[in-house]
């Protein structure tokens, strides 16, 4: 099963320090040799990015930074894990090593060997029977 986690945490307008960078570098190469690491990027400060929104037939552009969020997007990994617990429990171990923050955990579909969208596990199949 594959996961995307998203990391969300107040927001910081200083780069990590040189230990921080190490610490991750370590998390991130052991994820990636071991397999359950697919990807994982960082985001720069929400002052360079923007917000486009949809509603009511209308399209709208926000430019950051985005002071009326209490935390921001700060990052995203994409997990390989056995079971929804597994993935969890990655993202434990992430937040142990980046600090305050959370981890949103989605399923992401995965396509079978016929070319249709497939989800493991009895939630995910019950979600998309519908």
């Amino acid at each position: 099963m594959k996961f995307l986690s998203i990391y969300k945490s107040v927001e910081r307008n200083t780069p990590p320090s040189a230990e921080e960078m190490a610490n991750m570098g370590k998390l991130v190469e052991e994820g990636m040799k071991a397999g359950w690491l697919l990807a994982t990027e960082g985001c720069l400060p929400s002052a360079l990015g923007a917000r486009v929104r949809r509603s009511s037939g209308q399209i709208n552009v926000t430019d950051g930074p985005f002071a009326e969020s209490k935390e921001v997007v700060g990052g995203f990994a994409i997990l390989k894990a056995n079971s929804k617990q597994e993935a969890i429990q990655l993202a434990k171990d992430f937040l142990n090593v980046v600090g305050e923050g959370e981890c949103e955990l989605r399923q992401i579909y995965e396509q079978d060997a016929g070319g249709n969208c497939a989800a493991s596990g009895d939630r995910a199949e019950v979600a998309l029977k519908g």
